[in-house]
Protein backbone atom coordinates (compact mmCIF):
# COMPACT_ATOMS: atom_id res chain seq x y z
CA UNK A 1 0.00 0.00 0.00
CA UNK A 2 1.32 2.89 -1.19
CA UNK A 3 2.55 5.67 1.76
CA UNK A 4 2.01 9.08 0.68
CA UNK A 5 1.31 9.16 -3.66
CA UNK A 6 -2.06 7.29 -4.82
CA UNK A 7 -2.10 5.96 -7.92
CA UNK A 8 -3.04 8.53 -10.21
CA UNK A 9 0.35 10.24 -9.24
CA UNK A 10 2.82 7.14 -9.41
CA UNK A 11 1.05 6.56 -12.53
CA UNK A 12 2.02 9.92 -13.79
CA UNK A 13 5.52 9.06 -12.59
CA UNK A 14 5.30 5.94 -14.91
CA UNK A 15 4.55 7.49 -18.00
CA UNK A 16 5.61 11.78 -17.82
CA UNK A 17 8.59 10.50 -15.60
CA UNK A 18 7.88 13.31 -12.65
CA UNK A 19 5.45 14.37 -9.85
CA UNK A 20 5.52 18.25 -9.47
CA UNK A 21 4.86 19.84 -6.85
CA UNK A 22 4.81 17.84 -3.89
CA UNK A 23 5.17 19.54 -0.43
CA UNK A 24 7.84 17.68 1.83
CA UNK A 25 8.36 20.27 4.48
CA UNK A 26 6.60 23.44 5.55
CA UNK A 27 7.81 26.86 4.47
CA UNK A 28 9.15 27.57 7.81
CA UNK A 29 11.04 24.12 7.78
CA UNK A 30 12.49 25.08 4.30
CA UNK A 31 13.03 28.62 5.44
CA UNK A 32 15.78 26.79 8.53
CA UNK A 33 17.25 24.54 6.15
CA UNK A 34 18.30 27.76 3.61
CA UNK A 35 19.65 29.34 6.81
CA UNK A 36 21.47 26.26 7.81
CA UNK A 37 22.81 26.62 4.71
CA UNK A 38 23.51 29.94 4.53
CA UNK A 39 25.33 30.31 8.10
CA UNK A 40 27.48 26.97 6.36
CA UNK A 41 28.33 28.72 3.47
CA UNK A 42 29.15 32.32 5.64
CA UNK A 43 31.40 30.45 8.14
CA UNK A 44 33.34 27.96 5.81
CA UNK A 45 32.75 29.43 2.50
CA UNK A 46 37.07 30.17 2.12
CA UNK A 47 37.02 26.78 1.38
CA UNK A 48 34.99 25.82 -1.65
CA UNK A 49 37.07 27.17 -4.27
CA UNK A 50 40.52 28.60 -4.42
CA UNK A 51 39.34 30.96 -7.47
CA UNK A 52 36.73 32.81 -4.58
CA UNK A 53 38.39 36.24 -2.79
CA UNK A 54 35.05 36.36 -0.71
CA UNK A 55 33.42 33.55 2.28
CA UNK A 56 29.50 33.67 1.80
CA UNK A 57 29.02 32.78 -1.78
CA UNK A 58 27.72 29.69 -3.37
CA UNK A 59 29.00 26.23 -2.99
CA UNK A 60 31.13 25.42 -6.06
CA UNK A 61 33.29 22.59 -7.31
CA UNK A 62 33.52 18.77 -5.62
CA UNK A 63 31.45 20.58 -1.88
CA UNK A 64 28.29 20.57 -4.66
CA UNK A 65 28.40 17.16 -4.44
CA UNK A 66 27.40 14.35 -1.79
CA UNK A 67 27.90 17.45 0.77
CA UNK A 68 25.18 15.29 3.10
CA UNK A 69 28.84 13.58 4.26
CA UNK A 70 29.83 16.95 5.17
CA UNK A 71 26.40 19.09 6.69
CA UNK A 72 24.82 17.32 9.22
CA UNK A 73 21.97 19.13 9.00
CA UNK A 74 21.90 17.70 4.74
CA UNK A 75 22.20 14.20 5.90
CA UNK A 76 18.97 14.36 8.25
CA UNK A 77 16.97 16.11 5.31
CA UNK A 78 18.25 12.68 2.97
CA UNK A 79 16.46 10.92 5.90
CA UNK A 80 13.40 12.81 6.02
CA UNK A 81 10.32 11.02 6.70
CA UNK A 82 8.21 11.82 3.92
CA UNK A 83 10.68 11.98 1.54
CA UNK A 84 11.44 8.42 2.05
CA UNK A 85 7.71 7.98 1.83
CA UNK A 86 7.61 9.31 -1.13
CA UNK A 87 10.38 6.99 -2.50
CA UNK A 88 9.52 4.05 -1.26
CA UNK A 89 6.19 4.64 -3.03
CA UNK A 90 8.08 4.55 -6.56
CA UNK A 91 11.11 2.50 -6.27
CA UNK A 92 9.80 -0.45 -3.05
CA UNK A 93 11.09 -0.71 0.65
CA UNK A 94 14.62 -0.41 0.43
CA UNK A 95 16.61 2.03 -0.97
CA UNK A 96 20.28 4.15 -0.85
CA UNK A 97 20.85 8.00 -1.37
CA UNK A 98 23.83 7.52 -4.17
CA UNK A 99 24.20 10.75 -3.69
CA UNK A 100 23.37 14.70 -3.53
CA UNK A 101 24.12 17.77 -5.44
CA UNK A 102 23.47 21.29 -4.55
CA UNK A 103 22.10 23.61 -7.79
CA UNK A 104 22.48 27.18 -6.60
CA UNK A 105 22.24 30.39 -9.16
CA UNK A 106 22.49 33.66 -7.84
CA UNK A 107 20.38 36.44 -8.34
CA UNK A 108 20.68 37.90 -11.95
CA UNK A 109 23.71 35.22 -12.66
CA UNK A 110 23.79 33.78 -16.05
CA UNK A 111 24.26 30.31 -15.56
CA UNK A 112 22.39 27.28 -16.51
CA UNK A 113 21.68 23.55 -17.23
CA UNK A 114 21.62 22.33 -20.42
CA UNK A 115 19.31 19.64 -21.80
CA UNK A 116 21.13 16.47 -20.57
CA UNK A 117 19.60 13.24 -18.84
CA UNK A 118 21.84 12.43 -16.19
CA UNK A 119 21.27 8.50 -17.04
CA UNK A 120 23.83 9.13 -19.46
CA UNK A 121 27.19 10.10 -17.74
CA UNK A 122 26.05 8.26 -14.07
CA UNK A 123 27.33 5.12 -14.90
CA UNK A 124 24.66 3.04 -13.12
CA UNK A 125 22.97 0.15 -14.15
CA UNK A 126 19.60 0.67 -13.35
CA UNK A 127 16.55 2.44 -14.40
CA UNK A 128 14.92 2.91 -11.41
CA UNK A 129 17.01 6.04 -9.89
CA UNK A 130 14.49 8.89 -8.48
CA UNK A 131 15.87 12.07 -8.11
CA UNK A 132 14.32 14.33 -5.63
CA UNK A 133 14.69 18.16 -6.48
CA UNK A 134 13.77 20.29 -3.01
CA UNK A 135 13.35 24.10 -3.16
CA UNK A 136 14.95 26.17 -0.22
CA UNK A 137 13.79 29.52 -2.69
CA UNK A 138 11.10 29.42 -5.01
CA UNK A 139 12.07 28.49 -8.20
CA UNK A 140 9.72 29.72 -11.31
CA UNK A 141 10.49 30.92 -14.62
CA UNK A 142 12.52 34.19 -13.55
CA UNK A 143 14.89 32.30 -11.22
CA UNK A 144 15.56 29.60 -13.85
CA UNK A 145 13.26 26.50 -12.63
CA UNK A 146 14.07 22.97 -14.08
CA UNK A 147 12.34 22.68 -17.35
CA UNK A 148 11.41 18.76 -18.37
CA UNK A 149 10.45 16.94 -21.40
CA UNK A 150 7.34 14.88 -20.43
CA UNK A 151 8.26 10.97 -21.29
CA UNK A 152 11.51 11.33 -22.69
CA UNK A 153 12.52 8.89 -19.71
CA UNK A 154 10.83 5.93 -22.04
CA UNK A 155 13.28 6.13 -25.26
CA UNK A 156 16.85 4.68 -25.95
CA UNK A 157 19.44 7.47 -24.48
CA UNK A 158 19.66 10.44 -26.95
CA UNK A 159 23.33 11.77 -27.78
CA UNK A 160 24.94 14.33 -26.07
CA UNK A 161 27.12 16.81 -27.22
CA UNK A 162 30.36 17.86 -24.73
CA UNK A 163 30.21 22.12 -24.83
CA UNK A 164 32.26 23.05 -21.62
CA UNK A 165 30.48 26.08 -22.39
CA UNK A 166 31.51 29.01 -19.39
CA UNK A 167 28.12 29.29 -17.85
CA UNK A 168 26.95 25.65 -18.00
CA UNK A 169 26.38 23.99 -14.85
CA UNK A 170 26.83 20.29 -15.81
CA UNK A 171 30.29 19.19 -15.66
CA UNK A 172 31.72 18.96 -19.45
CA UNK A 173 28.59 21.36 -20.39
CA UNK A 174 26.98 18.21 -21.84
CA UNK A 175 24.35 19.15 -24.15
CA UNK A 176 21.21 17.07 -26.28
CA UNK A 177 20.78 18.76 -29.44
CA UNK A 178 17.40 19.40 -31.13
CA UNK A 179 14.68 19.42 -28.41
CA UNK A 180 11.67 20.69 -28.78
CA UNK A 181 11.59 23.70 -26.14
CA UNK A 182 7.49 24.29 -26.98
CA UNK A 183 6.92 20.30 -25.54
CA UNK A 184 8.91 21.29 -22.08
CA UNK A 185 6.97 21.78 -18.95
CA UNK A 186 8.25 23.99 -16.52
CA UNK A 187 8.28 22.73 -12.98
CA UNK A 188 7.30 25.33 -10.48
CA UNK A 189 8.15 25.14 -6.19
CA UNK A 190 7.89 26.79 -3.75
CA UNK A 191 10.19 26.31 -0.57
CA UNK A 192 9.38 22.95 0.83
CA UNK A 193 8.84 21.97 -2.15
CA UNK A 194 10.03 19.27 -4.78
CA UNK A 195 9.79 17.54 -7.91
CA UNK A 196 10.38 13.75 -8.39
CA UNK A 197 11.80 13.07 -12.12
CA UNK A 198 13.31 9.52 -13.75
CA UNK A 199 16.93 10.31 -13.68
CA UNK A 200 16.64 9.55 -17.18
CA UNK A 201 14.19 12.14 -17.83
CA UNK A 202 15.65 14.87 -20.43
CA UNK A 203 15.47 18.12 -18.25
CA UNK A 204 17.55 21.52 -18.23
CA UNK A 205 16.85 25.40 -16.71
CA UNK A 206 17.37 28.71 -17.71
CA UNK A 207 19.49 31.65 -16.00
CA UNK A 208 18.31 33.63 -12.66
CA UNK A 209 16.58 36.85 -13.95
CA UNK A 210 15.02 37.02 -10.22
CA UNK A 211 16.17 39.54 -7.63
CA UNK A 212 16.97 36.02 -4.97
CA UNK A 213 18.60 32.97 -4.97
CA UNK A 214 17.07 30.40 -6.65
CA UNK A 215 18.49 26.98 -4.25
CA UNK A 216 17.62 23.56 -5.13
CA UNK A 217 19.06 20.08 -3.51
CA UNK A 218 18.89 16.97 -5.84
CA UNK A 219 19.21 13.94 -3.64
CA UNK A 220 19.39 10.91 -5.67
CA UNK A 221 17.92 7.42 -4.41
CA UNK A 222 18.43 3.83 -6.30
CA UNK A 223 17.87 -0.21 -5.09
CA UNK A 224 20.62 -1.99 -3.21
CA UNK A 225 20.44 -4.07 -6.42
CA UNK A 226 22.01 -1.07 -8.49
CA UNK A 227 25.48 -1.05 -9.59
CA UNK A 228 28.43 1.38 -10.73
CA UNK A 229 29.56 0.16 -14.44
CA UNK A 230 32.03 2.36 -14.53
CA UNK A 231 34.64 1.99 -11.50
CA UNK A 232 34.98 -0.68 -9.03
CA UNK A 233 34.61 1.68 -6.53
CA UNK A 234 31.57 3.22 -5.48
CA UNK A 235 29.20 4.42 -2.22
CA UNK A 236 25.78 5.12 -1.01
CA UNK A 237 24.00 6.00 2.04
CA UNK A 238 21.43 3.14 3.44
CA UNK A 239 18.78 5.41 4.32
CA UNK A 240 15.55 2.58 4.50
CA UNK A 241 15.30 -1.20 4.50
CA UNK A 242 18.42 -3.36 4.05
CA UNK A 243 21.48 -3.78 1.84
CA UNK A 244 21.61 -7.32 0.54
CA UNK A 245 23.83 -6.58 -2.52
CA UNK A 246 27.22 -4.68 -0.45
CA UNK A 247 27.55 -2.96 -4.41
CA UNK A 248 28.31 0.22 -2.51
CA UNK A 249 30.24 0.92 0.60
CA UNK A 250 27.78 2.22 2.98
CA UNK A 251 28.53 5.39 4.49
CA UNK A 252 27.86 6.37 7.88
CA UNK A 253 26.11 9.36 8.61
CA UNK A 254 28.12 12.36 9.37
CA UNK A 255 27.77 12.88 13.80
CA UNK A 256 29.05 16.98 12.99
CA UNK A 257 29.86 19.07 10.38
CA UNK A 258 33.35 18.04 8.50
CA UNK A 259 32.87 14.67 10.47
CA UNK A 260 36.59 13.56 9.57
CA UNK A 261 35.32 9.65 9.17
CA UNK A 262 33.02 11.14 6.52
CA UNK A 263 35.34 13.88 5.05
CA UNK A 264 37.74 11.12 4.02
CA UNK A 265 34.85 9.13 2.42
CA UNK A 266 33.48 12.24 1.03
CA UNK A 267 37.20 13.07 -0.91
CA UNK A 268 36.99 9.27 -2.25
CA UNK A 269 33.83 9.98 -3.35
CA UNK A 270 34.42 12.64 -5.01
CA UNK A 271 37.60 11.78 -6.54
CA UNK A 272 35.84 8.77 -8.23
CA UNK A 273 32.97 10.39 -9.55
CA UNK A 274 35.26 12.70 -11.43
CA UNK A 275 36.33 9.52 -13.18
CA UNK A 276 32.89 8.42 -13.97
CA UNK A 277 31.93 11.48 -15.41
CA UNK A 278 34.77 11.47 -17.95
CA UNK A 279 35.02 8.20 -18.30
CA UNK A 280 34.87 8.51 -22.10
CA UNK A 281 36.70 11.40 -22.55
CA UNK A 282 39.27 11.20 -24.97
CA UNK A 283 42.89 11.49 -23.47
CA UNK A 284 45.20 14.89 -24.68
CA UNK A 285 48.34 12.73 -23.99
Amino acid sequence: MARVLDAEAIGAYRDDGFICPITMMSRDEARHCRDQLESFEEEHGRVFSESREHAGESLTGSYRFKSHLLMKWLADIVHHPRILDVVEDLIGPDFLCWTTHWFIKEAGTPHYVSWHQDSNYWGLDTDCLVSVWLALSQSNTDSGCVRVLPGSHTGTSMVHIDTYQEHNMLTRGQEIKGIDEGAAVNLLVEPGEAAIFDYRLAHASYPNRSDDRRIGIGMRYIRPETRQKLRSWDSAMLVRGEDRYGHFELEPSPRCDFDPVTVEIHQRADAAQREVYYADVPSST
